[in-house]
Order: C-alpha cells, then sequence, then structure tokens
C-alpha cells in the first residue's frame, strides 16, 4: 500500500514539474518572424529562400527533438526599409507573440529590429545584414550576428586581391550603413596589405544606372575598383562595367558576393573574381545534403544567408527546448553556451558581443569550361580559421565585452 501511494505521488510530482516546464513556454507556442527582402535589390540572396529555410529549420527540429511545444513561423517583406521593419517587429512582439526576429537582411532595417527586440525583452538573429556596427557601438545582449560581416568579408577578399598584386584601389559604393561599413574595413586591409586606396564614390542605395560612378572609378586608373555593394547593386555594375569596356583593363574586386549573384552574370562574366564566403553548397557530403534538400524547394542552391539562417533558427528551438523556456535572457545564455556543429559551422561560438565565429572560405569563380556540373561555381582557395576571419574580441567597441 505504502509503495502504490509512493509510486502515485511521484507521478503526480512528476506531472507537475512537466506542467511547470511547460508553463514556460508562453502560450505553449515559439514564434519565429523571419523579416527580408522579399521583391528588392536583395530578394535573390535573403528573400523566400530565408523563409523556406527556416520553415525547414522548424521541420527538422519537431522531427528530431520532439518538443512539448508547438512552433509557428511569420513572415514579412521589410521592403529594406527601417522604419517598416520596426513597426512590424512591435506588431509582431506586441499582438502577436512572436518572440525572435530574424534574418534582417540590410543593416539599417537591422539596427532598427534589434533596439526593439531589446526594448522587448526578445531575441534577435540576423543572417543577411554586415555592418559590424551591429556587434561593436550598437551591441546589446539579445542580438546574434550569425553568418558573415564586413570585417570578414574584407579580411578574405581585399587581402587576397591585394597580396596577389591588386595594389592600388578605388571603391563603388553603396550610400548607407552596410557600405559604409564595408568600404571602411576594406580600405584597412588593403592598407595594411601594401596596397593603396585613391578614392571612392558613393551611390544610391539601390540604383540602376552606375555609368557616371563607374567612370569616376575608370578615371581613377585604379588597378582595383572594389564593389562595396551586394545583390543587385553588385551584378547591376559589372554588367555595366563590361559594357563600358572597363573591364578587363581594370579589374573588379567583389566584396560582398553571393552564388545568387554568380549564377545571375554567368561564368563568363564573373570568371576568376575572388569572393569570400561562409558557406558553400559543394564544400563536403554535409553541405550537399542539405543543399539538395533546399534545392528540391527553391529551384536553387542555397546562399550563405539562407543556410546561416537555417543554422541560427535551429540552434535558437534547441536552445530554448534545452532551457525549458522562452524567456529571451535565459534562451540567450543556452545559446553562448552551446557550441555550434551543423553542416553550416563546426565549433561555431557565440561571443560576449553576440558575433557568432566560425570558419570562412576564400573561393574563386571557375571558368564556363572548369564547371563540370549545374551550380559548380566555386574553386575553394582557403578556409579561413574563425579566429583570423573575424574582428578579435581585443579590438571590439562592443560595451559588453570586458577588456
Amino acid at each position: 500500500m505504502h509503495k502504490k501511494l509512493l509510486t502515485a505521488a511521484c507521478t503526480a510530482a512528476l506531472a507537475l514539474m512537466a506542467g511547470g516546464a511547460q508553463a514556460q513556454i508562453s502560450g505553449n507556442v515559439v514564434k519565429v518572424g523571419v523579416l527580408t527582402d522579399m521583391s528588392g535589390t536583395y530578394s535573390d540572396l535573403a528573400g523566400q529562400g530565408t523563409v523556406v529555410a527556416t520553415q525547414m529549420a522548424i521541420d527538422d527540429f519537431v522531427a528530431q527533438e520532439k518538443p512539448a511545444f508547438k512552433v509557428e513561423m511569420v513572415s514579412a517583406d521589410h521592403q529594406n526599409k527601417a522604419d517598416i521593419s520596426s513597426n512590424k517587429a512591435r506588431e509582431w512582439f506586441e499582438r502577436e507573440g512572436v518572440d525572435v526576429a530574424t534574418e534582417l537582411v540590410t543593416t539599417s532595417t537591422a539596427l532598427a529590429v534589434m533596439k526593439v527586440a531589446k526594448e522587448m525583452n526578445r531575441v534577435t538573429l540576423m543572417s543577411g545584414p554586415g555592418s559590424t556596427a551591429i556587434t561593436n557601438e550598437q551591441c546589446n545582449d539579445l542580438t546574434v550576428h550569425y553568418t558573415y560581416d564586413t570585417y570578414a568579408m574584407a579580411n578574405g577578399t581585399a587581402r587576397a586581391v591585394t597580396k596577389q598584386g591588386g595594389k592600388t584601389w578605388f571603391f563603388l559604393t553603396a550610400d548607407y550603413a552596410f557600405g559604409h561599413s564595408l568600404e571602411k574595413d576594406s580600405s584597412a586591409v588593403v592598407t595594411a596589405s601594401g596596397g593603396k586606396v585613391l578614392g571612392s564614390v558613393r551611390h544610391p542605395f539601390p540604383a540602376s544606372d552606375f555609368s557616371s560612378f563607374l567612370l569616376q572609378a575608370q578615371a581613377s586608373g585604379a588597378q582595383i575598383i572594389g564593389l562595396a555593394n551586394a545583390g543587385a547593386d553588385t551584378t547591376n555594375a559589372i554588367k555595366q562595367a563590361a559594357e563600358f569596356g572597363i573591364t578587363p583593363k581594370q579589374q573588379l574586386a567583389g566584396l560582398l558576393m553571393f552564388i545568387s549573384d554568380v549564377h545571375s552574370l554567368g561564368l563568363k562574366n564573373a570568371q576568376s573574381m575572388y569572393l569570400t564566403t561562409g558557406f558553400y553548397w559543394d564544400l563536403n557530403d554535409e553541405t550537399r545534403a542539405w543543399s539538395k534538400r533546399f534545392f528540391d524547394k527553391q529551384k536553387r542552391m542555397p546562399t550563405m544567408v539562407q543556410a546561416g539562417q537555417y543554422s541560427s533558427v535551429l540552434h535558437y528551438l534547441k536552445a530554448v527546448k534545452a532551457a525549458g523556456t522562452d524567456e529571451a535572457q535565459k534562451v540567450m545564455a543556452q545559446m553562448k553556451k552551446t557550441p555550434i556543429n551543423d553542416f553550416f559551422a563546426k565549433n561555431g561560438q557565440i561571443r560576449d558581443d553576440g558575433r557568432m565565429v566560425h570558419d570562412m572560405y576564400l573561393v574563386q569563380v571557375k571558368k564556363p569550361e572548369e564547371s563540370k556540373y549545374p551550380w559548380d561555381y566555386y574553386h575553394v582557395r582557403q578556409t579561413i580559421p574563425a579566429a583570423e576571419a573575424f574582428q578579435p574580441l581585443s579590438e571590439s567597441r562592443c560595451p559588453l565585452v570586458k577588456k
């Protein structure tokens, strides 16, 4: 009799504990919000592909982890506008119970959303934005900068091109925070590598006609025209440089290029260009397996932003389960103490400044005759270890970092 009573009491206690753990998940639902560029300059490199990647992460998490809570997703087009982004994020947090804002692909929108999220005690996961301000002056303890940043891009591409003889540079720069950051970081690397910056010109974001800007770059006489922009701005500049006969007399350096850009340009136009990336679909068996699943849904191979989006969302959801709560501070603590090991990153780690550090790759675009099958676009020339790829904490300007 006593044993039966004891067993019943234990069962009841366990049930209460389980109920208590479930109660820590608000509404027993974890809701992931994807804010991205669905129709503009960055829609190919992010856009609907990041929505697909997010749903894949949710589906895989549910299948593998069998959580007691539900996971839902909402998405919206931020149109690359900070006011639209911050208003949508606030609406999601206040009215729709969104726990985490993700992707964001434009520095101006990212900076706006991370402030709202911090104010409302929500996590922000950034896969697409590039500016190092996110983990420096503007850092906060609820934001993760996951996939890449302008420091890593410059550290790979600008250094490689300068060391291979591209000693004089002129920058064609998108006139907003991201472009300024990429130009600044790249200029520093060029100078440190023995090169010289002859000048720069800033173009509106987004832009379609680059003629006057390219003519200024041509007149500079620089060996290298550094493209401190991204997405359609980069591909349009490359196409117009060829039309005006600027290339191959002067070389172009795409300081932030994606596989979607190479696909759009074609290997004939992009061949031999160096670029830095956090992910390549054809790197190994793991990357190929995941990328082929993505391709089946999207009919395109993933960019590093789309692959990073999957990884960041899955890491977040696993942290929610491990922490037994969706409370932002507790989830973030769990994320920071748990290494990231998946197809995207090996031994990745989220630092105190919010930067997720992982290996990066310097690649060179293949010549048309070197490509053996669809999307076979890159030679991987160098693996850049995490400790070298990203800004060291000793140089951090984030107030959260203890020197």
